[in-house]
């Protein structure tokens, strides 16, 4: 009798569905954590701390509307509770080890990264429909063509992704979920507090106003509002674009040297 030895290859699972196992797993815990719900109360929130109490003041001016001057603001918000959100997915995985479990596996480096972006992106459009919604109620009304609205929801969602990008990114590099939690709320509370988000830029020092203009959340609140009421030019426009090549650039750059630490 003749012995044939036979080989059986382990069928190997596709990359497309490692993704989506691991985005299931995100939104999973997402809701488990009651990440959802703060979405939707987040913006709730801001309106009722700043809106209600600065809207006679600030109504006095007749050519101020401030639903619609608030608006990007509470969305620029939201993306920022994403952000928060996405730098403690990520710690959290590199301080359980499950990165290193991944890494075991016969998976793509990038999966778990592109996975957790998944996750982030699903929060960051809730996030967003809820702001959209709040100002809605506030009294906001988009003044321009459809084409500008849609555009003013492309600028939410890009600088949205890149900053969850970036942040994800640095709670890769981080070894404490706490810490980094921290380490992007101030920052980021801080650059929206000294914005034109809030309140005009008049209404700053003088020595302040030059940092208050040109920073990044004044320079998004700006292209919003100018998509908003329809009158966005390139002019307008670009400042907002080169800010969301720097964050892109730096969320590539951080994301591939978090990658590179969690393989070797």
């Amino acid at each position: 009798m003749t012995t044939q030895s036979v080989s059986v290859e382990r069928p190997r699972t596709r990359a497309s569905v490692q993704w989506w196992t691991l985005t299931s797993r995100g939104l999973a815990a997402m809701i488990r954590n009651g990440e959802i719900i703060f979405a939707f109360v987040a913006p709730i929130l801001l309106a009722i701390c700043f809106y209600l109490p600065l809207r006679a003041i600030m109504d006095s001016d007749p050519s101020m509307d401030y639903a619609a001057f608030l608006m990007p603001i509470i969305s620029l918000q939201s993306v920022s509770f994403v952000a928060s959100s996405a730098a403690m997915r990520a710690a959290v995985d590199t301080t359980k080890g499950i990165n290193t479990r991944f890494r075991t596996m016969p998976m793509p480096a990038a999966i778990p990264t592109l996975a957790r972006l998944g996750t982030n992106t699903v929060l960051l459009a809730i996030s967003v429909v809820c702001a959209a919604a709040t100002s809605l109620v506030m009294g906001w009304r988009p003044a321009g063509s459809v084409l500008d609205t849609v555009g003013l929801f492309v600028v939410v969602m890009a600088v949205g992704i890149l900053i969850a990008v970036l942040a994800d990114a640095i709670g890769l590099l981080s070894n404490s979920p706490e810490a980094t939690s921290q380490a992007l709320s101030l920052p980021i509370l801080i650059l929206g507090m000294l914005s034109t988000g809030f309140v005009p830029e008049s209404q700053f020092p003088d020595w302040i106003q030059p940092f208050v203009r040109n920073q990044p959340i004044s320079q998004f609140a700006t292209s919003m509002r100018a998509l908003s009421d329809g009158t966005a030019t390139l002019e307008v426009l670009t400042p907002t674009i080169w800010w969301c090549v720097g964050l892109a650039v730096a969320g590539v750059v951080l994301t591939g040297i978090g990658v590179r630490r969690m393989i070797r």
